[in-house]
């Protein structure tokens, strides 16, 4: 049954297409402020918004004080990060007031109603708006060429900015990623004044807001450090890895994976998803965030096509999906991004028994091996032929799978362990789980595929 009323998660206000003002929402007090740092209200943010994982969106920042807003968020949520470069249309005597905002894509939103309520004319208004096209047009020439929009088309996008005051700048946003195409468009922001974001319930598909508070003054207010965002800084959450959408050639098939390599990365971790998952698993994403952030490539593929992952016979067909990994594997020896890069692989459910195969089968190629929530058992003759260094994480609550990672680490011959994570279930779904896998992944592959190497 749909509602108008705000639905809670924990002290979230959640916000959908039609918001009526209770005694519930939250209240924050202009001099306490909410949130230490943009960076802390992001990972809020991104728990808020953690329903949308499945929906495979994409995460827009708004220049610039979004962009570390929305790092957080894609990072979280495993989903590939953008930035969307909107300019405020400043008052000519108080240029933070905004009389409205231009957004790339030849977006304009402008408060007519204030600009008429403000005595400013018609052509002054003209006037501002051409300066300011004209100062965004040439940011956008500059940083397009560096990074290029992503391609919206038919993807969900969740737009983040750091707060709503009079919310044109996200008005402005909301229309652009529209025009590009986007099919459904979530507005998520930490903060936000009432009456920014009731209008702006009628403009997004849905609306998520942290704290809407009685007193608004202003977004600053309510962040402890709220230092300005520089072009650096927005250039470097943008760059921090390079990343790429391949092909990979696979017999007389093709398989899609997302590439990421960071810039000095000397290694390579290709991942094996299990069965009902996909490159775009939102945990494998997470994992591979980690690892990124740690200056460790990372390569997300299907090991299937679309078809033959539907027959349940083929996902659980070992050989199958172990041929296809030493097929990637070859393919990363040649490509220039990762020829000179080591090879590590990350796998989960039946893609960990995939993964342990091919280490058996080309201990000349694989350095180390991570299994999270595997099936080792399905790869139970190659076992006693690994040489890699094996890594078993596996949930506290995951009891059967837990008994046959046991049994596992017994016909293991290389050197190995295994991790159990108390309270995670097979999916690591319960808060802070599998960041803490991922954690005990990265120490994994540093300390025996890097530093080994080293």
């Amino acid at each position: 049954m749909e509602t108008n009323l705000p639905h809670r998660i924990g002290h979230w206000v959640l916000v959908h297409k039609v918001l009526k003002t209770t005694d519930q929402e939250d209240t924050v007090i202009s001099d306490s402020p909410r949130f230490l740092d943009r960076r802390s209200a992001g990972r809020e943010l991104a728990h808020a918004a953690r329903h949308l994982a499945e929906s495979e969106p994409v995460i827009v920042g708004l220049t610039r004080g979004g962009m570390p807003v929305a790092a957080e968020v894609a990072g979280i949520l495993g989903a590939p990060l953008d930035m969307l470069i909107v300019k405020k249309v400043g008052a000519p005597f108080q240029p933070e007031l905004g009389l409205g905002a231009l957004a790339e894509g030849n977006v304009q939103v402008i408060d007519s109603v204030l600009c008429m309520q403000l005595g400013i004319p018609d052509d002054d208004v003209r006037r501002l708006v051409r300066a300011c096209a004209s100062h965004l047009d040439q940011v956008t020439t500059q940083w397009r060429r560096l990074h290029p929009r992503r391609d919206l088309a038919g993807r969900v996008v969740i737009v983040v900015d750091d707060g709503l005051a009079t919310g044109s700048t996200a008005h402005a946003a909301i229309r652009s990623v529209r025009r590009a195409g986007a099919s459904h468009v979530v507005l998520a922001v930490p903060v936000g004044s009432r009456g920014a974001v009731h209008r702006l319930t009628s403009v997004a598909d849905e609306v998520i807001c942290l704290a809407m508070p009685a007193d608004f003054l202003a977004v600053g207010y309510h962040y402890v450090d709220f230092h300005q965002v520089s072009d650096d800084e927005v250039l470097g959450l943008l760059g921090s890895a390079e990343t790429r959408e391949v092909d990979i050639p696979a017999g007389d098939v093709s398989l899609p994976g997302i590439l990421d390599v960071p810039e000095g990365a000397r290694l390579l971790v290709v991942f094996a998803h299990g069965s009902g998952s996909s490159r775009f698993s939102p945990r494998n994403h997470e994992v591979a965030q980690v690892l990124n952030n740690s200056g460790i490539a990372t390569l997300l593929m299907d090991l299937l096509t679309d078809e033959e992952a539907r027959d349940r016979a083929q996902v659980f067909d070992i050989e199958r999906l172990a041929d296809r990994l030493e097929g990637a594997l070859e393919w990363a020896r040649k490509h220039p991004r990762t020829q000179p890069l080591g090879i590590a692989l990350f796998g989960a459910s039946t893609g960990a028994a995939a993964a342990l195969a091919v280490a058996a089968r080309r201990p000349d190629l694989v350095r180390s091996v991570v299994s999270r929530g595997g099936r080792p058992d399905l790869a139970r003759q190659w076992l006693p032929m690994v040489q890699a260094p094996t890594l078993l994480i596996v949930g506290g609550d995951d009891v059967d799978v837990l008994r046959l990672n046991r049994e596992a680490l017994a016909r293991l011959r290389s050197a190995s362990s295994l991790e159990v994570i108390p309270g995670a279930s097979h999916l690591f779904e319960e808060r802070g789980t599998l960041r803490e896998a991922a954690r005990l992944a990265r120490d994994w592959f540093t300390n025996t595929a890097i530093s080994r190497a080293a």
